[in-house]
């Protein structure tokens, strides 16, 4: 299974992008042994428009057009479940088992997702009721992926 991570807006170098790369580079070998053949990231563009929804939609249409065939989505969202790094880690190995062949999870722009991405997801989790910068999200993401990677691995990095 391939992991992408699809977020609206360019990082620019410095130490959030060099804490998301760390993490990414970290989850490689553990999620090779657990069948996830990479860890990536597609940047898109923020639309221009004028109205927030006009922005959203289109933005909605730049994800779905980057999407891999049969990729499973997971959209982040202040307002989405909250789930503790083992079931986050057992979602992760559950669609490993069940053969899918791509699960991309979603960041938004400054006006969030389109309720089309949302009614997309197969799930929209959220990392906390609070509003993030995508810099932040994809931050912690990757650490949740390298988490997951090493709670699955039975690696000692998480303690419960």
């Amino acid at each position: 299974m391939q992991i992408i991570i699809i977020a609206l807006g360019k990082m620019k170098h410095g130490p959030e992008r060099d804490l998301v790369d760390r993490y990414l580079k970290r989850s490689r070998p553990l999620g090779r042994q657990l069948g996830i053949k990479g860890f990536d990231i597609i940047e898109l563009g923020e639309s221009r428009a004028k109205s927030a929804n006009t922005r959203k939609a289109e933005e909605a249409q730049k994800i779905l057009n980057s999407l891999p065939d049969g990729a499973k989505l997971i959209a982040l969202d202040e307002g989405g479940i909250s789930q503790s790094s083992q079931q986050f880690a057992t979602a992760i190995i559950n669609n490993i088992e069940s053969g899918n062949k791509c699960l991309a999870f979603i960041i938004g722009g400054p006006d969030g997702l389109d309720k089309t991405i949302r009614q997309k997801a197969k799930t929209v989790l959220g990392f906390s009721s609070l509003t993030w910068p995508h810099q932040i999200v994809r931050a912690l993401l990757a650490e949740q992926l390298y988490r997951a990677t090493t709670i699955l691995g039975g690696h000692p990095y998480h303690r419960s």
